[in-house]
């Protein structure tokens, strides 16, 4: 296999071994991505300029022996809800149309401090709200694996990149799944960290109290290198946690023997594919065989994670999108009044899917609703986490499936929201406890499409929860057909 189709660590190993240049790299990126993304649609904006300075930069200190790390010339992308300065930042949104940062996020400027290099911004689903990157106001991405299919989302132009090999890792948003379950989809390795673990600075908001960011490669190793770059304390953003970071690579060929891995019953019920559960369970059985010590734990309250999640959400997610009103930033509609100039703005930019949650939090936040809707909501929220303190008092791991099916069809849930919402029945409760998880490639169902599994670990055991996924991981990372063609 040519060495730009390798995992992320593979890569980042032979370019510290000097096989290949970062030039080179970038140049093999953006050719394919030339070839394939025409019918994958994963990019929305290539700045190669800046990614070619950047490339410049890595090959003259490889070439001087002063690598900044393991990602110094490494070409990533980004979600396009990351600002980047001088880069159309528009969170797949016709209302953020235009949008120019002035500065970059952290997760950026951490990036670029770790000499990484930046080929371009990502589709998505419109303020990173939905499951299937449909809800993108610049058309949908589409599954590498089988075109006609959804990647996942919101993230799922992020998942379809790294799956497609068109760059060797990229960063997106957790706020229910977002993360995990188009890794699921796509057959890649994703994760999202602790809640405060990355800092938020400079990332679009959805819900703040559920949104953190993340990173996707096709290994584990791959994602341990992207997290140890981003994580930390940033005083731009009072939510992230002054706790160290550990190096996250350093530990993953420890093994897992003598570990406790709790699977919840609660999690293989109704709506799971067959395949997908055969696949998971095999995923058990290989964890076991290398030593680990698997339990039946119960978490009694992840059924009501979805009803609660959508709740807190949407209310959040009212009062984050209220800004866009025209005045400051984005699209603004032609009006002879102010009040007009809002209504028309907000109706033009917003797509439907961000307009129907708006309108749920507005009512769950209203005067009469709040008690009995939103904040009943919150009870529920800490009743799920303390399922998971009991949980973890006896278990070092949670594992289920991370989707219930494989990708399904464009199209297929678009006039079902509540069957679109019930993708994220088993990443959401990770979520509202704020909880680290990972999705890793467990199989392929009859149709050929990726299953994944996912772990989910204890506040900041970002370090264990990587042993694992390593261990359950496949040794081998197979290319998916639109590199071939069809």
């Amino acid at each position: 296999m040519k060495i730009d189709l390798l995992p992320l660590s593979q890569i980042s190993d032979a370019l510290a071994s000097g096989a290949v240049s970062p030039e080179a790299l970038l140049e093999a990126s953006l050719a394919r991505i030339r070839a394939v993304d025409g019918r994958l649609h994963a990019f929305l904006r290539l700045p190669t300029d800046e990614a070619g300075a950047a490339a410049k930069a890595s090959a003259q200190r490889r070439s001087s022996r002063k690598p900044l790390g393991p990602l110094d010339g490494v070409p990533l992308a980004l979600k396009d809800i990351f600002c980047m300065e001088g880069v159309e930042t528009t969170c797949g949104s016709r209302i953020l149309e235009g949008y120019v940062p002035p500065y970059d996020a952290t997760v950026v400027r951490k990036l670029k401090q770790a000499g990484a290099v930046i080929v371009g911004k990502l589709n998505m689903d419109e303020f990173a709200m939905g499951s299937s990157t449909e809800n993108s106001a610049f058309g949908p991405t589409m599954n590498p694996w089988d075109l006609s299919r959804t990647p996942g989302g919101s993230s799922g132009g992020s998942a379809a990149a790294v799956a497609a090999r068109l760059v060797a890792g990229a960063f997106g948003t957790d706020t229910g799944g977002s993360i995990r379950q188009p890794a699921a989809l796509v057959g890649c390795v994703g994760m999202k960290p602790t809640y405060g673990r990355v800092s938020r600075f400079g990332v679009i908001a959805f819900a703040s109290s559920l949104d953190q960011v993340g990173p996707f490669a096709q290994d584990v190793r791959g994602v341990a290198y992207l997290l140890g770059a981003v994580a930390g304390h940033d005083n731009d953003d009072q939510t992230s946690s002054p706790r160290p970071v550990p190096d996250y690579a350093a530990g993953l060929d420890r093994g897992v023997r003598g570990l406790r891995i709790g699977v919840p019953r609660e999690y293989f019920g109704e709506g799971l594919a067959p395949e997908v559960e055969r696949a998971v369970r095999a995923g058990v059985e290989k964890l076991r065989s290398l030593g680990c010590e698997i339990r039946d734990i119960s978490l009694p309250n992840s059924p009501h994670a979805i009803a609660t999640y959508y709740i807190v959400a949407t209310a959040e997610a009212s009062s984050n999108l209220a800004r866009y009103d025209g005045v400051r930033y984005g699209h603004r509609a032609k009006a002879t009044q102010l009040l007009e100039m809002y209504e028309k703005t907000r109706a033009e930019g917003f797509g439907a899917e961000v307009k129907r949650r708006i309108m749920l939090g507005t009512y769950a936040l209203s005067s009469g609703y709040y008690d009995a809707y939103y904040l009943r909501a919150q009870k529920v929220r800490a009743l799920i986490r303390r399922d998971f303190d009991q949980a973890f008092a006896t278990v070092d791991a949670v594992l289920s499936p991370t989707s219930p099916t494989t990708a399904f069809k464009l199209g297929e849930k678009l006039d079902d929201p509540l069957a679109m919402y019930l993708n994220d029945v088993y990443t959401v409760p990770a979520n509202l406890a704020g909880l680290p998880g990972i999705s890793v490639p467990c199989g392929f169902d009859s149709r050929k499409l990726p299953i994944g599994l996912q772990l989910i670990g204890r506040p900041f055991d970002e370090e264990t929860l990587l042993r694992i996924a390593r261990a359950a991981e496949p040794s081998d990372c197979p290319l998916p057909p639109v590199l071939e063609g069809r």
